[in-house]
């Protein structure tokens, strides 16, 4: 893997919204893990020895920080809402069941304790309940996916 393909690999996965990609081939082994909030993507890059060669010398590990400065005007929009994060990883869902609606809607007026989505983890459905009052202005997961821990779910607007 050469230096152009992880630099794609890197801004692929800092616009996917991915919290964080391990990935281990042969003589290769990269971890990129992405900072919502700050807009800082962090990647690890290790480069594996033969078996000979490890035991003569340690395996260099080098962090390259890359930190985007430029602001989206939507980016500045958003930091007046609060944002819902997953306390679990799983996979989204916003119905209860195929059959049923939604627990809530871009606009939906939400209180504290109302369900807002559920998260399958190990054939367990978790309801994820709001731990603040406002209004739903952006579902950022779309339903039957996977999520990670703290990724986020949903923008309120809490005035």
């Amino acid at each position: 893997m050469d230096l152009k393909e992880i630099q794609n690999l890197i801004k692929f996965v800092a616009n996917s919204g991915v919290a964080e990609v391990k990935l281990e081939m042969d003589d290769v082994k990269i971890t990129i893990r992405t900072t919502l909030e700050g807009n800082v993507t962090e990647t690890t890059y290790v480069q594996q020895l033969p078996a000979q060669a490890a035991l003569q010398q340690a395996v260099p590990q080098q962090t390259v920080p890359v930190v985007t400065t430029t602001e989206t005007p939507a980016a500045v929009e958003d930091s007046k809402f609060i944002t819902i994060k997953s306390p679990i990883i799983g996979t989204f869902y916003r119905k209860p069941s195929p059959d049923k609606p939604a627990f809530a809607e871009v606009g939906t007026t939400i209180a504290k304790g109302d369900v807002l989505c559920v998260i399958e983890a190990m054939k367990l459905f978790n309801e994820i309940e709001s731990e603040v009052s406002g209004k739903i202005v952006k579902i950022l997961v779309d339903d039957m996916s996977p999520v990670e821990f703290d990724q986020p779910l949903f923008l309120v607007d809490p005035s």
